[in-house]
């Protein structure tokens, strides 16, 4: 839950109660501006002494739970990490995705793709394909791994990065480790 999500859950409970910003402002000791702008998602940061005192005023609690799970690999950043290993200038995420989603070569980037895509192991890739297709539509990403394979000279192998290959038990392990 972020600030904004506590901040619609003041106001739905302030509301509630029946109660305006500036009463549950006053009885925090806090400006009705500041509740104004917790609960329309404007506030940026907020100490927790301040969510701690709204919170008490509408009678809700903060707690902390460990997470049930770890989270999963970000096989953007493993990625352009390891396109990167061997080169003065990082491969950044930001590009790696652009080119991901465009099929376009940065430029100056090509040989940290090529390295990408020769030194990779299917599990990092296939991995990489899943994480970035969420924003793209079904087989983009694929098509464009392969445009850019072509357009470096090297074999397009989908079958290195294709989700409608046979996936491996480490491949399927990772992948159901990312998406929860």
């Amino acid at each position: 839950m972020d600030l904004r999500e506590i901040g619609h859950e003041i106001r739905r409970s302030r509301r509630a109660r029946g109660l305006t910003q500036a009463q549950l402002a006053a009885s925090a000791h806090l400006t009705r501006t500041t509740v104004n702008q917790l609960e329309n998602g404007l506030v940026a940061d907020l100490g927790i002494r301040k969510v701690q005192a709204l919170l008490e005023q509408v009678g809700l609690t903060l707690s902390v739970d460990q997470a049930l799970e770890p989270q999963g690999a970000d096989f953007l950043r493993l990625a352009s990490t390891a396109a990167s290993v061997s080169f003065k200038r990082a491969l950044t995420e930001r590009e790696l995705l652009r080119s991901l989603l465009t099929g376009n070569i940065a430029p100056g980037r090509r040989p940290h793709l090529r390295a990408l895509l020769e030194e990779s192991s299917p599990s990092l890739l296939k991995g990489l394909v899943a994480q970035v297709s969420r924003w793209s539509k079904p087989g983009k990403v694929e098509t464009n791994l392969s445009k850019i394979a072509a357009a470096l000279d090297l074999p397009t192998s989908a079958d290195k990065w294709s989700m409608s290959g046979s996936l491996t038990k480490g491949d399927l392990t990772l992948l159901l480790r990312h998406d929860s």
